[in-house]
């Protein structure tokens, strides 16, 4: 836990160091300077070019300084994705040829931002969170902007992170729906994706559960409990991601016919279902982990009781020593054993035997 913490609070400030959010207070709307979390990665895009026919592909790099962008053409679908947010005027260039809004440039640049969709004229801008987990289920975000207009689509990304590795190798079969249908249907694709993403999470943050409470076996450590937290906080992080997503894709299936066909509607009703079910799941787990954590405090109320409970028989079977130890410790000359000859033995002996007795009644027992 506190290595993570540390990894965040380095995150933190590389941030403010580099671009803070302060910075941008007093600046007009529209300015663009990039808020992030990957100030030194380069900004690279590939631009992908496909339609209905086993010729129509195309893919080819772009970079800051070959930024050749062809004009859309009928029955072709124009991607662009683009990973790496620092260099601002290769977004305004990407931007001033699609005819990008200054205020969509900002969001994009900006990557703090909340699922969501806007409709400009001509196209529709959509934000959603690309979650991740590591091996302890902690919980990483990033923003992926996309953008959807007449047979183009473009998508803006931190950094390069494989998420549409997928669609790419399903645009390599011409018989592929996604090859037919066009820039809508890819958009579908990527929402898809980015849901599945989160099934994939709460997977991890299930079995991390599991282990946590498989460990408990052994007693509930101090440890235990950082872990019940980090869960906690990692469930937290993925309900911030989903609610605003679904809000977002039930936008799409229901208000924008005029960028989503009939049919990938359909698919994108399927989405929202997902979503719907990961919202469920993620409050089932929370559920779980509440549970986690009353049985941490259950185990150790218990061994606290149990400790208690060998202090109050030790204290139990010294007591009437003590008690004896005291009478025959005053020093008043006229009591009647202390001048025995085989006194001190003897009381030894009854001491002891007291002892014994009182050890063996609390075994019976089974208080200790």
């Amino acid at each position: 836990m506190a290595n993570r913490r540390s990894r965040t609070g380095n995150r933190r400030t590389q941030r403010v160091r580099h671009h803070p959010r302060a910075d941008k207070a007093g600046l007009q709307p529209g300015t663009l300077v990039y808020v992030g979390d990957a100030p030194t990665q380069e900004s690279l895009a590939t631009l992908t070019e496909f339609g209905p026919r086993a010729d129509d592909l195309s893919s080819r790099p772009l970079s800051p300084d070959d930024c050749n962008l062809p004009a859309p053409r009928p029955e072709h679908t124009v991607w662009v994705n683009v990973h790496g947010l620092s260099n601002t005027e290769f977004i305004k260039t990407i931007g001033r040829h699609f005819g990008l809004h200054p205020l969509v440039q900002e969001d994009i640049l900006n990557t703090g931002q909340r699922a969501k969709v806007e409709v400009y004229p001509g196209y529709l801008f959509i934000t959603a969170r690309l979650v991740h987990a590591d091996d302890n289920a902690n919980i990483d975000s990033e923003q992926v902007a996309i953008v959807l207009g007449q047979n183009w689509v473009l998508t803006f990304q931190e950094r390069p992170t494989g998420s549409f590795k997928g669609i790419r190798e399903a645009l390599q079969n011409e018989q592929s729906q996604l090859r037919r249908w066009g820039a809508d249907y890819l958009v579908y694709s990527m929402l898809d994706k980015l849901v599945d993403r989160y099934f994939t999470v709460l997977e991890a943050i299930g079995e991390r559960i599991e282990a946590v409470e498989d460990s408990f076996e052994d007693g509930g450590g101090p440890d235990h409990l950082s872990e019940i937290q980090n869960l906690r906080r990692s469930l937290l992080a993925v309900k911030r991601g989903l609610w605003p997503l679904r809000e977002m894709v039930n936008t799409l299936q229901r208000d924008e016919p005029d960028f989503f066909r009939n049919e990938t509607q359909l698919y994108l009703r399927d989405v929202y279902d997902h979503t719907v079910q990961l919202i469920e799941s993620v409050e089932a787990l929370r559920d779980l982990v509440g549970s986690l954590q009353d049985t941490y405090l259950s185990l150790q109320s218990h061994r606290m009781n149990l400790q208690m409970r060998v202090l109050t028989v030790i204290t139990t079977i010294f007591l009437p020593l003590s008690l004896l130890a005291g009478i025959y410790g005053m020093n008043f000359e006229n009591i009647p054993e202390l001048h025995t000859h085989n006194g001190y033995f003897v009381l030894l002996g009854v001491m002891g035997l007291i002892a014994v007795s009182l050890a063996g009644y609390f075994k019976y027992k089974r208080w200790f």
